[in-house]
């Protein structure tokens, strides 16, 4: 992939697209292609054969996806199963049948099996039963892996797949009652802060622990193993660190500023007690995360102002 590589980048407007953008246009890139899901339905087959041969992107990034918390994801099974499937098979089909050269599919921990020993390795794929909650979503997105591996096999395509832990970063969702838990912290404590409140309450006893990757560095990985990795199955990407959520929420208090106690809601359940990513295959492909959490989670409190965040 050099600087005149076509690259079209599905979902560019996401948390995980947007960083990718960022990534390849301060690299030199200039010649990327993007479309919104009004200009693009990838869900429809034809349009997207179309696009895919007017374009004829030499290089792929498949950030596209139906995203959500896990009310949205056990709400609207068959919507999240159906439009990720079309998404990717669209896609993916389209990619083999307009000879582009590479192509890197994005999917989620999510994948991985319920009760599968800590940390998750590549290799724990499909050895055990998933999460309901959140079930249709991770079987579209082991589909996805799957294809990708059966097009390398019978047609030779170099389509790889990566598996990001939890993110957090630019463009990500401040909304209560759909995101993720760093992201809500940050708000809770800011919010907390500027009525002068005197608690901040979290879920649980806060001793599960979580990994957290900051956008910049999936961006960074992904440009990495684009250009460097071509083998079957996936990889992880992560930190391979965690942090209790208790010391989550005492960092983000610390930066925010925000002077009050932090309670626990006992009544609420703790969640799964952890969920950590083995990064051994990824390192050892030359790649390590740089942005520490706090550094990273500075950074994202700085760049947000007033209240248009959220």
């Amino acid at each position: 992939m050099n600087n005149q590589s076509k690259i079209y980048i599905a979902g560019h407007r996401g948390m995980v697209g947007s960083a990718l953008a960022r990534k390849l246009t301060a690299e030199g890139h200039t010649n990327l292609i993007t479309r919104t899901s009004k200009e693009l339905d990838l869900r429809n087959q034809a349009a997207v054969n179309e696009f895919f041969a007017q374009e004829k992107p030499t290089h792929v990034f498949l950030a596209a996806a139906k995203v959500g918390g896990i009310l949205a994801n056990n709400t609207y099974r068959g919507e999240f199963l159906y439009d990720n499937l079309m998404i990717q098979n669209n896609v993916i089909n389209a990619a083999k049948d307009n000879g582009v050269e590479k192509l890197l599919f994005l999917g989620s921990s999510c994948i991985y099996p319920k009760l599968a020993p800590q940390p998750l390795k590549e290799d724990y794929l499909l050895t055990g039963e998933l999460e309901p909650t959140n079930e249709p979503y991770a079987i579209a997105k082991i589909a996805g892996i799957k294809l990708c591996d059966a097009y390398r096999h019978q047609y030779g395509c170099n389509f790889i797949s990566v598996m990001p832990t939890n993110l957090y970063g630019p463009n990500d969702n401040y909304d209560l009652e759909k995101s993720h838990v760093l992201p809500a912290l940050i708000r809770k404590f800011h919010e907390a802060k500027k009525r002068g409140d005197k608690a901040v309450t979290i879920w649980g006893t806060g001793s599960p622990k979580r990994e957290f990757l900051h956008v910049d560095d999936l961006a960074d990985a992904c440009y990495y193993l684009m250009q460097t990795y071509d083998e079957p199955g996936l990889v992880n990407i992560g930190t391979g660190e965690d942090i209790p959520i208790k010391d989550l929420a005492l960092l983000i208090k610390d930066i925010v500023g925000f002077e009050g106690q932090l309670e626990h809601d006992l009544s609420k359940p703790d969640g799964t007690p952890r969920k950590l990513m083995d990064v051994s295959k990824l390192k050892a492909a030359g790649w390590t995360a740089r942005i520490g959490l706090r550094e990273g989670i500075e950074r994202v409190y700085e760049s947000l102002s007033g209240e248009s965040w959220y």
